[in-house]
């Protein structure tokens, strides 16, 4: 109820053009109808089956020049605020798409017309996975959270190049890796010559994408190797070092390890001169299973706080997790966040969602002195 109370003031508060309140307007409609009408019916199906609907209704958008063109006109949102040039890559707002979402690769030429400004594939591996046992995705709404089990659920990076090749993007586009989820990669040392494998693969295709995530941090894999131990991770980012990949790096990091844990990992990170910068963060673990969503959104913060208070020169830091309204986002950006990735959020709400986070996020930034996005990161540390 305060959301939409908020919602609607904004719109009234909102000092630019009647076109720009239109949009705004409709991006409110959309939520509401998905909420009221369309929310309940996919919520009746297995939440994997209307993924994949949904994902495939998404790619066949992003082939038909005029429904790409009525997306534009009706969700793209573009504020001069937003503007940003990070590690070299020009974002025109700071909400993009997580990993995890378009594990195969679909939706590249889609997501810009709805107003993201930047998006995620995979995660990708060097081998494909049909994923683990299912059910792989299970439904919370009480708490506004995912059970996640996929386990780098993926078409393999070979396949995913074939898509990616000689296309080009209206938004910066990265390709997450990870460990290919085989019982046969079962020590740190395959599990590195696996990763190292899939970034060769992927460097030597020339792709016209933005940056790398490296997702370190999957609690759903097989054979329980981790880069959390030092030693493990620091051989990682030795072996990745000797590429000179040609894109920007960023850590997936975890959220439900301990504070050291996650300081330890920092301080290997920050040796390796290539590492641009963290996502915070990935699931969260839970008595019910590995969740996203809501559950994920304090201890996100708290993180995201910390990182800032100690590497905020060295790192640059992609907030993740629980992400639904503008004070959400807000929130992140104030605690040292750059930029903002959900998915969650959008599953519950709809794909008007993003249209309706970038106005809302807009005028919240201008209500309280900022003329440019950058102004607001890190003002509010506080852990």
């Amino acid at each position: 109820m305060v959301s939409a109370l908020v919602s609607f003031a904004l719109f009234f508060q909102i000092h630019s053009s009647w076109a720009k309140q239109r949009k705004f307007l409709l991006a409110l409609v959309t939520v509401y109808l998905y909420k009221k009408i369309l929310k309940p019916i996919f919520f009746s199906f297995d939440p994997e089956t209307i993924h994949d609907f949904m994902v495939r209704v998404g790619e066949t958008l992003g082939k038909i020049s005029p429904g790409r063109a009525i997306a534009n006109y009706l969700y793209r949102h573009e504020d001069d605020m937003f503007h940003q040039t990070i590690e070299g890559i020009e974002f025109k707002n700071p909400i993009g798409l997580a990993a995890g979402f378009d594990y195969e690769v679909r939706l590249t030429q889609t997501l810009s017309s709805l107003g993201f400004g930047f998006q995620t594939v995979g995660t990708i591996t060097n081998f494909p996975y049909e994923g683990n046992a299912p059910p792989r995705l299970g439904r919370l709404p009480k708490s506004h959270s995912l059970i996640v089990n996929k386990g780098f659920k993926n078409i393999g990076i070979k396949m995913a190049i074939g898509k990616l090749r000689d296309k080009s993007f209206d938004i910066p586009v990265a390709i997450s890796i990870g460990k290919s989820n085989l019982d046969s990669i079962n020590t740190p040392q395959k599990s590195i010559a696996d990763i190292v494998s899939a970034f060769k693969t992927a460097e030597k295709a020339n792709l016209n994408i933005s940056f790398y995530e490296l997702n370190i941090s999957c609690p759903n894999l097989k054979g329980k190797v981790s880069f959390y131990p030092p030693k493990n991770l620091n051989d990682l980012l030795k072996a990745l070092s000797k590429l000179n990949l040609a894109k920007p790096v960023f850590i997936k990091m975890p959220i439900s390890e301990s504070t050291n844990t996650f300081l330890n990992i920092l301080g290997v990170a920050a040796k390796h001169n290539f590492v641009d910068g963290v996502i915070i963060g990935n699931l969260y673990k839970s008595k019910k299973g590995n969740l996203s969503g809501k559950p994920t959104y304090k201890r996100s913060n708290e993180l995201i706080s910390l990182t800032y208070q100690k590497y905020k020169d060295r790192f640059v830091i992609i907030g993740c997790g629980g992400v639904f309204t503008a004070l959400d986002a807000y929130e992140k950006i104030k605690r040292g966040a750059s930029l903002v990735q959900f998915i969650t959020g959008m599953i519950f709400q709809g794909p008007g969602i993003i249209s309706k986070l970038n106005f809302e996020l807009a005028e919240i930034l201008r209500r309280d002195g900022y003329n440019h996005i950058s102004q607001a990161v890190g003002k509010d540390t506080t852990t």
